[in-house]
């Protein structure tokens, strides 16, 4: 018999985490090898435990879901990511493609359809839901957005999404660079062009408009 495919389950909500292990542990052939609240967590606990699926949630508090991600993967070659999230946004399917998820899964959708995802995605297969399938196109270069964004934010880089996102949440600067991992100054650098790009010179206006554009959740 094959051995279970193992499974790290991130979500800061410690109820959810503790129904979504008993539900894949219902099944003989997934096992659970950790669950953790936060993103940041989530990096040495699939070092430690190689898992073939980290199963996780956008919307947590400190370190964005989509930098954790791409680490994971960079460091975990096995290792695929399947998010599982309320938000069906294009930008957080445009993250999602970037870091190289190997699926997205709604929350609306039922218990058998998140067994079917993680089944697929650990024999090689990726799998989004029918409401973010409906949105993406399959290329040579893998999946994409049928249309890119027109919104402002499209203009912005992926780390100057980042920043942004933890400007909306509250963070300083120096608390952004030792969550990302670089220098005060290189944030106020990432800072200062998407000012620019977005016409906002404010803070205060600056975490308006994020949180206005849905970016303070994940």
């Amino acid at each position: 018999m094959s051995n279970p495919i193992s499974i790290l389950v991130v979500d800061d909500h410690a109820m959810v985490r503790s129904m979504l292990k008993d539900r894949l542990e219902s099944e003989p052939d997934l096992k659970v090898v950790a669950g953790v609240g936060t993103a940041e967590e989530a990096i040495p606990s699939a070092l430690e435990s190689r898992p073939d699926i980290v199963l996780m949630d956008i919307d947590m508090p400190g370190m964005a879901c989509f930098e954790a991600a791409k680490l994971i993967m960079r460091r975990c070659r096995q290792t695929r990511v399947v998010f599982l999230s309320a938000f069906v946004q294009d930008r957080y399917i445009e993250r999602a493609m970037e870091v190289g998820a190997w699926g997205y899964v709604t929350k609306t959708e039922s218990d058998d359809s998140l067994l079917r995802a993680v089944r697929n995605v650990a024999a090689g297969e990726a799998y989004f839901s029918p409401e973010i399938q409906a949105r993406i196109v399959v290329g040579d270069d893998g999946p994409r957005l049928k249309k890119g964004a027109c919104s402002l934010t499209s203009t912005l880089t992926p780390r100057e999404m980042e920043i942004l996102r933890y400007v909306a949440r509250g963070m300083s600067k120096k608390e952004i660079a030792q969550t990302v991992h670089i220098s005060v100054n290189t944030v106020n650098r990432h800072a200062s062009s998407l000012m620019n790009k977005l016409n906002i010179h404010d803070r205060v206006k600056l975490t308006r408009f994020a949180i206005r554009e849905g970016l303070a959740e994940g």
